[in-house]
């Protein structure tokens, strides 16, 4: 059998030929780039020549990359398009993945040859990048364990494989649950307070489901609207439940066991290492240097935004009072902020919705990266797809090929929950040429029906510009070694460009250009546009203190690891002075928190207010010159274009001229 993923890609900038590629060609292609990547390994260990930085640092760089390539269409699958084949191949392929990795960096040898280099630096006449990717390729070995006896080597690589099996199985767990349950209503009344346009929704998900009336599940766009306008009680309560119990319920998907034993296993690597906690080596890497630091970070934020939060809930609390609630639940406070949000600023998501239409946002996406980058999109249809809802498109700048983008945004089974940005191929530069990236945006966005496109709430605007601010950092991605090309930046950093492209939406200068009636072409009235622009900060203290919750938990679980025994006694303990309503014993958020347990943020959240100090700082220097002022716009692309070949706070400050400023992000959320 001919494996198409050990063939060249005959497609066009040989993107990944999805209708080629079968479950069954992924282990054994897997298996042989291993042995074909462990061959590149050796030609370095053995070259009798000298070591220096061409033959050892830059060789490994560009090592392995056509088994990265097959890695990110399959892990990618794994999250947007997964099956149980997929998953159980995951299973079995993850762990041998971590330990090809980890005999990579505690190879002697090979360390050996990387550390007479670094050693011997200032011999070589290195460019400022190839300084960086010489560092970061002898701390990477490093604190992949190559200084550690064969003992310890060999109890690393061991810590590695069962932190990758479980932190998998974590979102395989989340994945289920979420699939798991839905919730059938026959009689209409029980949505009292719905708009039709989600009724509708809930009725297409019925007949899918071959039932009659309506069926609400927890994926965002069928939660998120109940959550908002159901005037019942009940049923926001019986859904916030079901949410809340998501790895919590004590069955074959409960994550608490899996939770203790991956803060073990991360506090175990952590020591081995010599570090105190898990939180302080991942910190050694992030412009927050320390526990320390991210903590007095997270409470200066507490104390500032804390008394706007329990202002902005008192009032809340005012409006239950008068629908006969004495005590209000966490469940409530969606659809009262919705109820306030109107009363204030006159503004309904559902109204709002239809000037919205997904394919008008995406144009003014691609219209904003025109006018400040130089981009022009075309879609491609004969770029191969792994699902008919994708999309693909082809991005020039100057009328030279720039990037590949493929963006899919509805829900389906095999999708996890929420929005993200990644890569199926990196960019960098060899032998001359510049390899272009290959970038991929997935949402879960309502379903067009058959007489209405898919219509976004103003929050999904903001997600869908979110993510494509990610999107551009690898897009513009122009540096020469593809591990410090686009998104591979530190952590703490990563999410400027995308919180800094949230920023256009709430400009009415912006908005008028794109926020048109699907059916009557009128545009938003301005009035309606400057309310959207006023109620940018609304209920920002109560959103900080979330954040900031999250954050704190985080930074508990990987700095107390001794600590942790009942899974809902330390979450309530840990955010204790965040928590702004009851806890409810049957509900825990820990066990589907999978930003740190499956994902990269591990002892990393606190990066989303982080950034959001950068991206404040950022435009305000576009609000302050103009929000399309070129010069400025120039001098943000080769911030974005750069990855991580500089260290970050000189990236910015070659943009901003200073450091940023915390001010900036209590002016904007606070007004202070």
């Amino acid at each position: 059998m001919q494996n198409p993923l050990l063939q060249p890609f005959s497609t066009p900038y040989e993107s990944a030929p999805f209708n080629e590629i079968k479950e069954e060609h992924f282990l054994p292609a897997f298996q042989e780039l291993i042995i074909t990547s462990e061959k590149e390994i050796d030609a370095i260990v053995e070259n009798p020549e000298k070591p220096n930085f061409e033959n050892v640092i830059e060789a490994l760089a560009y090592s392995g990359q056509k088994l990265e390539v097959v890695s990110g269409i399959f892990f990618n699958l794994n999250s947007a398009e997964t099956n149980d084949e997929i998953q159980k191949i995951a299973q079995e392929v993850s762990p041998i993945l971590t330990e090809f990795s980890t005999k990579i960096s505690q190879n002697t040898l090979l360390f050996e040859k990387i550390k007479k280099v670094f050693d011997e630096k200032e011999k070589y006449n290195l460019t400022e990048e190839q300084q960086m990717l010489l560092n970061e390729t002898y701390k990477g070995f490093v604190r992949s364990g190559a200084l550690l006896d064969d003992e310890e080597k060999e109890k690393f690589k061991n810590i590695s494989i069962e932190l990758s099996k479980k932190s998998l199985q974590f979102g395989q767990n989340v994945l289920a649950e979420t699939n798991n349950y839905f919730k059938h209503i026959t009689n209409e009344e029980e949505l009292s307070g719905i708009p039709e346009a989600i009724l509708e929704q809930y009725r297409e998900e019925a007949k899918e489901r071959k039932l009659e009336g309506f069926v609400i599940t927890l994926q965002h766009p069928s939660f998120l609207p109940l959550m908002t306008y159901a005037e019942n009680r009940e049923l926001r309560k019986e859904l916030a439940l079901a949410n809340g119990k998501k790895g919590f319920q004590q069955n074959e998907f409960d994550n608490q066991n899996l939770i203790r034993d991956l803060i073990s296993l991360k506090q175990e690597k952590a020591k081995l290492l010599g570090y105190d906690s898990y939180a302080d080596f991942v910190l050694e890497e992030r412009m927050a240097k320390s526990p320390k630091e991210v903590t007095s970070f997270l409470n200066e934020l507490l104390e500032k935004a804390k008394p706007f939060a329990v202002k902005e809930i008192d009032e809340l609390k005012k409006l239950a009072k008068a629908d006969g609630i004495d005590e209000m639940e966490s469940y409530d406070h969606t659809y009262y902020a919705e109820k306030l949000r109107k009363q204030k600023f006159d503004i309904d998501d559902e109204e709002l919705k239809p000037f919205f239409p997904l394919e008008e946002v995406q144009t003014a996406v691609f219209g904003l990266a025109k006018k400040l980058f130089g981009l022009e999109f075309k879609e491609r249809d004969e770029i191969q797809k792994y699902h008919t809802d994708v999309k693909t498109y082809e991005i020039f700048e100057n009328g030279k090929f720039k990037a590949l983008l493929y963006a899919d945004y509805f829900p389906r089974k095999g999708k996890r929950a929420g929005a993200w940005m990644t890569s199926y191929k990196s960019q960098y530069i060899k032998n001359g040429e510049n390899h272009r990236p290959h970038i991929s945006v997935v949402c879960n966005f309502s379903k067009p029906s058959a007489d209405t496109p898919s219509l976004l709430t103003f929050q999904e605007v903001t997600t869908l510009f979110h993510e494509f601010g990610h999107a551009l950092h690898g897009v513009l991605a122009n540096t020469t070694y593809p591990n410090l090309s686009g998104t591979s930046v530190k952590w703490d950093f990563v999410e400027l460009p995308s919180q800094f492209l949230e920023n256009y939406c709430y400009e009415p200068e912006f908005l008028q250009t794109f926020a048109k009636h699907y059916q009557t072409g009128e545009i938003l009235p301005q009035e309606k546009m400057q309310k959207i622009s006023d109620s940018k900060n609304f209920m920002e203290g109560y959103q900080t203190m979330r954040q900031i919750g999250f954050g704190k938990l985080d930074m508990g679980y990987h700095t107390n690891s001794a600590k942790i025994g009942d899974i809902k006694t330390f979450e309530v303990e840990e955010t204790k002075a965040t928590n702004l309503y009851p806890s409810n014993p049957e509900t825990v958020m820990s066990t589907s928190f999978s930003h740190i347990f499956q994902g990269g943020y591990s002892a990393g959240y606190y990066s989303y207010k982080w950034a959001e100090v950068l991206d404040a700082d950022a435009f305000q220097y576009f609000k302050e010159n103009g929000i399309f002022n070129p010069e400025i716009a120039a001098k943000y692309k080769v911030l974005l274009s750069s990855g991580g070949t500089k260290d970050p706070m000189e990236l910015y400050k070659n943009f901003r001229g200073s450091e940023p400023k915390v001010e900036s992000l209590l002016k904007r959320a606070f007004n202070v």
